[in-house]
């Protein structure tokens, strides 16, 4: 085989990250021609790229040895004895290559770098300087860089725009244009543009995929998003980052095992970074490793001793109890003026927890009390807003609607929606059917109201949904069932033959489910109103949920969600099963006989021992569902009667019209 062959084969394997087959190829060619310094060099590399680095420097002073003026060698020798801490040796290879060849493009960054590690800032700047003065489009995008460090973003912004008039292939113009649309949330569609022309122009610049990876991710385009940062991991395996961001978005899109898997691979490489080891616990709580979420938890607050949303995390597997020094801790934490209001409220929830666990019931209430107080002022919601969408959708989906269009949509029978309000128990209906044989649980979908949402959405008149849903064939209602669908596939790994979407804000949309899916099941998880509000009082939600932060929002989209229900009772009775939790907590059996029988399934006793079900489970419920039926958590409510006459106040006409082994639990 010729030199430029077996060098074209080599460099081959070191694009598609394959570091080895590239060093095999090498030293199949060195033993026929051992003299060759360009595949010494390029074996060199490829024992880099494995962070082999005393064999890289090994074969680099050999390849020296042979051709001692050969600049490039100079040039790797120094980057090998930088990544092993040899500075000073470092910077003499880096000087040794420039002599050699001044016009070497990276060296002068190189010698830089090296420099200001030694503390030889004046000598570090003028390197500095050689290198970016050597190409004027560099220069001009550093010089926008440091506006940008200097917080100035418009100007950082225009400064690239017109790098990109100037110079329309400046891949790093793109990039880190795109990451300042990207910082402000603004004009995502541009900033992805950007970067996918970056990375079509150099498909090897990781650092546009990396951009690439989260504007996907901040667009909700999850599957896209994972795609691209495995293509960082594949162009830069050693890159504890990508593989922290390939765990995030793995977990968004619900896959916590793989996510696990990736949390590993960035904490291996970087074990000191406080939100990674966050990250990591989250994903081990999904998977019911409770003890190994722990110690991530514990080892993210070592190394941060404010971070107030880890110690929520904590509390918030729920049947975890804080050590004393720990509440210490966080009491410390809450009384300085010095951390963000962020963390502040994420303390409070967890004191809150922290009492209550205590049975100091008034401290725990003033804690949950004050973050949500605090937390109502960073969020929006509008309870007028919501309520006239809501009386919408009660005028459009009436009861003669509903008959003139059914059975128009799509017949399949796989799903079954469990809705109802955040803890409310809907977690431990999900677990009950998806320990049956014929059923998969999935997750929370937010299929529908992405399908909603679609709806109209190109009509120039503003007709949108739901009073769109009128002007809609049936043709129409079978392709968004067909939609809703396709879109779940991805989530049914088991492919039993049904499966559960427990997205509990799915209520107000089940006429359009009707319409969309008719012979789709419906359940309803309730619960007595205090304790569905003090429920939601009580979780700090990652996102969503506006109105459980204040207790007259909570009271008034309890009474949206009653009256929600009691249309669809009045215009599809028999669709909705309302399940009680505190009947499913009194009578089981009885009540996943009931569960299983408006499902269409029968019965299996596997459903009563929903505890010993190992699958995934992401909401805030997800530890308790991994226990025996407990009645513990009936009428909780009642420890912190003195505090709840507004909802007393309120919800008291809905409470008188609950069955009496809902309205007595707990007494």
């Amino acid at each position: 085989m010729t030199k430029q062959k077996s060098l074209s084969i080599a460099l081959g394997y070191m694009r598609e990250n394959r570091p080895l087959r590239a060093e095999e190829q090498c030293r199949d060619f060195l033993v026929e021609s051992p003299g060759c310094t360009d595949h010494i060099r390029l074996l060199a590399n490829a024992l880099t790229r494995q962070k082999r680095l005393t064999e890289a420097e090994e074969q680099l002073r050999f390849g020296l040895s042979i051709e001692p003026e050969f600049p490039q060698l100079h040039e790797d020798l120094g980057s090998v004895l930088a990544m092993q801490g040899h500075m000073e040796a470092a910077v003499a290879s880096f000087e040794h290559a420039i002599a050699l060849q001044p016009a070497l493009p990276l060296v002068h960054k190189k010698l830089a770098q090296a420099l200001h590690a030694l503390g030889r800032q004046s000598e570090a700047g003028e390197a500095l300087s050689t290198y970016m003065g050597s190409d004027e489009e560099r220069r001009l995008v550093f010089e926008a860089v440091e506006c940008l460090r200097d917080g100035d973003t418009e100007s950082a912004i225009e400064s690239f725009k017109a790098i990109l008039r100037q110079y329309p292939s400046s891949v790093n113009a793109m990039r880190h244009l795109a990451s300042c649309y990207l910082g402000k949330k603004v004009q995502l569609e541009d900033a992805e543009a950007l970067v996918r022309r970056a990375t079509q122009l150099a498909p090897g610049f990781a650092g546009a995929w990396m951009t690439l990876a989260s504007v996907l991710l901040e667009k909700s385009n999850t599957i896209e998003a994972i795609k691209a940062y495995k293509e960082v991991t594949r162009l830069e395996p050693n890159n504890s980052e990508s593989w922290a961001g390939l765990a995030n978005a793995l977990a968004v899109a619900m896959y916590p095992e793989e996510s696990t898997e990736a949390f590993k691979r960035s904490l291996a490489l970087n074990p000191n970074v406080p939100g990674v080891q966050m990250g990591y616990g989250h994903v081990l709580k999904t998977i019911g490793k409770q003890e190994e979420a722990l110690k991530a938890y514990r080892a993210a607050i070592a190394g941060r001793s404010d971070f107030g949303e880890v110690y929520w995390s904590m509390a918030n597997l729920k049947i975890f109890n804080f050590e004393e020094e720990e509440v210490d801790k966080m009491l410390t934490q809450v009384d300085r003026d010095d951390i963000s209001e962020s963390a502040t409220v994420h303390f409070h929830f967890a004191l809150g927890k922290a009492y209550e666990d205590k049975k100091d019931f008034d401290k725990a209430w003033h804690h949950y009390h004050t973050g949500n107080q605090l937390k109502r002022e960073s969020v929006e919601h509008e309870p007028l807003e919501m309520q006239s969408r809501f009386d919408a959708i009660k005028e459009t989906f009436t009861a003669d609607f509903l008959r003139e269009r059914a059975n128009q949509g799509c017949n399949a029978k796989d799903p079954i929606f469990i809705v109802g309000l955040p803890r409310s128990g809907s977690t431990l209906v999900e677990q009950i059917i998806a320990s049956h044989s014929q059923v998969e649980g999935t997750s929370e979908l937010p299929i529908v109201s992405g399908i909603s949402a679609s709806i109209g959405r190109y009509r120039t008149d503003g007709r949108f949904f739901p009073e769109a849903v009128q002007d809609l064939r049936a043709k129409d209602l079978r392709a968004y069932g067909q939609q809703y669908l396709e879109e779940a596939e991805r989530h049914r790994v088991l492919k039993r033959p049904l499966f559960t979407d427990k997205l509990p804000n799915n209520y107000p949309f089940v006429g359009l489910i009707h319409l969309m899916l008719p012979n789709a099941k419906i359940i309803n998880a309730r619960r007595h109103p205090f304790d569905s509000c003090l429920g939601g009082y009580k979780q700090l939600f990652a996102q969503g949920q506006n109105f459980t932060y204040d207790m007259l929002d909570l009271a008034h989209y309890y009474q949206q969600y009653h009256e929600m229900m009691s249309h669809w009772h009045e215009v599809l009775p028999g669709k909705v099963l309302d399940v009680h939790y505190e009947e499913t907590v009194s009578d089981l059996e009885g009540q996943v006989r009931r569960i299983l029988d408006h499902c269409g399934l029968p019965f299996e006793e596997s459903c009563l021992r929903f505890f010993d079900n190992d699958r995934a489970v992401k909401t805030a419920s997800s530890e308790q569902v991994r226990q025996p039926i407990y009645k513990g958590a009936l009428g909780t409510w009642r420890r912190y009667e003195t505090h709840l006459a507004l909802w007393q106040d309120q919800l008291g006409y809905i409470v008188d019209s609950l069955p009496e082994t809902v309205g007595q639990a707990g007494l």
